[in-house]
């Protein structure tokens, strides 16, 4: 787009230089973050770009993760990233570059606010505004999976008490410092016990140390329905990551439109901010995007840096333009809309409204300073006290597919290893006791999960080992092992389900 002069008489804020690294990203990417850098140029002069390239080409550069080094040097140089929105390439042998830069530079926390602007915006909750903090490095997303049979494929869940403790501790930082009076957290607990149950014990204990602010906890799939339905019953919700993607899509479509929404990820040395939308390949080049998600990423970003004036002129005029019926198409309503534009043109309106205040919606004052614990927590967690840990048994998991699949039949085979120090307490298929008892209606597959528990003592390696040397012995494909351990003589496994 050609450059738009500040209307008269703005004056744009006079602040020390400051580079961040920028991205434009694949599809709609480069559209939508040329918009957005022009008004970030008129609302702040002073703020430069340091262009890196991710996604596609560098894809096709021959980097599988979809960056190169030069990417994570100029993170490290300039402390924050303006990323674009990237296409992963479909098949194996591809790493998605969002999951890929969180985990690597510890952008732990992912902040997401979803906010209605009704009557300008169409929403289904005209009151909605809810800010979703979302554990960002594991849970399933650490990618880790494996088939292991022809029927069974699996994908670990790992939680982690000093993941749980930073990004619990993140909510109520950030709650504290922009005046949200409630955190709740949303988890799974009562089927996943052990992993989402962590996350919901450190969420009771980090919450007592916040008096000021009211805590509570709900089961993640009622909590998605509230989110849509009652939305005023919330203000900053915390989940593990898969939840947390999910249920920030959810409120974002429910206030009006993912297309609006910006996203932060924050870690303790660095930050990158981003649109939540996807790169929209079918309408690159259309110069019809929406550019507001990557906008109010940026508005994040300048809120982040301490660069307040400009993050308020810029969401401000954001905020009129909308009051205005200036529209792209994804938000443009017959009789309600009073003009249909383009991506370059929407930037150019926004920009010539700085300055100017909406109308009718709530203006936007941002604070001249973020408590610092609030923006990038300084440390992590202190490590707690080791329990003391015994091994008491072994989960063998096996590709087993002959005989109908009959439990019967398996569970003789095992019983007639003759195994010394060892008890077959429980075979599982998909979870669910089939054996001793078990019942026919019980879908099966190919996989199975054997428990053995140790009947003296504590297993050794060498006891271990013979076990699934015996298991070979009998003809049996042992696949995978999971060791079962007491933590101060507390089971730290599940029991089956039906068990």
């Amino acid at each position: 787009m050609s450059a738009v002069l500040a209307p008269r008489g703005y004056e744009p804020a006079r602040l020390p230089a400051r580079t961040v690294a920028a991205a434009a990203g694949d599809g709609i990417g480069p559209e939508i973050m040329q918009a957005t850098q022009a008004i970030l140029r008129a609302a702040d002069p002073t703020l430069g770009f340091h262009e890196a390239v991710v996604g596609l080409r560098a894809y096709e550069a021959g980097h599988a993760a979809g960056l190169g080094q030069d990417v994570y040097d100029a993170i490290a140089e300039h402390g924050v990233m303006l990323k674009g929105p990237i296409t992963t390439p479909q098949g194996g042998g591809y790493k998605s570059v969002n999951v890929t830069l969180r985990k690597t530079l510890g952008l732990y926390a992912n902040l997401r606010p979803c906010v209605s602007h009704h009557p300008f915006v169409a929403s289904l909750q005209p009151r909605m505004d809810v800010v979703i903090v979302r554990e960002n490095e594991e849970d399933t997303y650490a990618g880790i999976e494996h088939r292991q049979s022809d029927e069974v494929y699996q994908c670990l869940k790992l939680i982690t008490r000093p993941g749980c403790e930073r990004i619990v501790r993140y909510a109520f930082e950030y709650a504290r410092a922009h005046g949200r009076k409630q955190v709740t957290c949303m988890t799974k607990d009562n089927i996943m016990k052990l992993t989402d149950g962590l996350f919901h014990k450190v969420f009771d204990e980090i919450a007592a140390e916040y008096p000021d602010i009211a805590a509570h906890h709900m089961i993640i799939d009622i909590g998605t329905a509230r989110i849509a339905t009652r939305p005023q019953d919330f203000d900053v919700v915390v989940t593990p990551n898969l939840y947390g993607d999910i249920l920030s899509d959810v409120a974002a479509e429910v206030a009006g439109s993912i297309g609006l929404a910006g996203s932060a990820n924050i870690g303790r040395d660095c930050a990158m901010f981003e649109a939540v939308h996807g790169s929209a390949p079918d309408i690159a080049g259309m110069d019809i995007a929406n550019p507001s998600g990557l906008l109010m990423a940026a508005v994040m970003m300048l809120v982040h840096l301490g660069r307040a004036r400009p993050a308020s002129d810029i969401h401000n005029a954001w905020l009129r333009t909308l009051e205005e019926g200036i529209h792209t198409a994804d938000v443009h309503r017959e009789g309600a809309s009073r003009q249909r534009v383009g991506t370059q043109a929407f930037a150019q309106a926004v920009i010539e409204r700085l300055g100017q205040r909406p109308r009718r919606l709530p203006a936007v004052d941002y604070p001249e300073s973020v408590p610092a614990r609030a923006v990038a927590p300084d440390s992590l967690p202190a490590p707690v006290r080791r329990a003391e840990k015994r091994l008491v048994g072994v989960d063998v998991f096996l590709n087993w597919d002959e005989q109908g699949r009959d439990p019967k039949v398996l569970g003789a085979r095992l019983e007639q290893l003759g195994l010394t120090g060892w008890r077959l307490a429980v075979i599982t298929n998909r979870g669910v006791k089939v054996y001793p008892g078990g019942h026919a209606e019980t879908l099966r597959t190919d996989h199975w999960r054997c428990r053995f528990l140790a009947t003296a003592g504590t297993p050794t390696p060498v006891e271990l080992t013979q076990l699934l040397m015996a298991i070979a012995n009998a003809g049996l494909d042992a696949v995978k092992t999971e060791n079962l351990y007491e933590f101060d003589g507390v089971r730290g496994y599940s029991q089956a389900q039906g068990e």
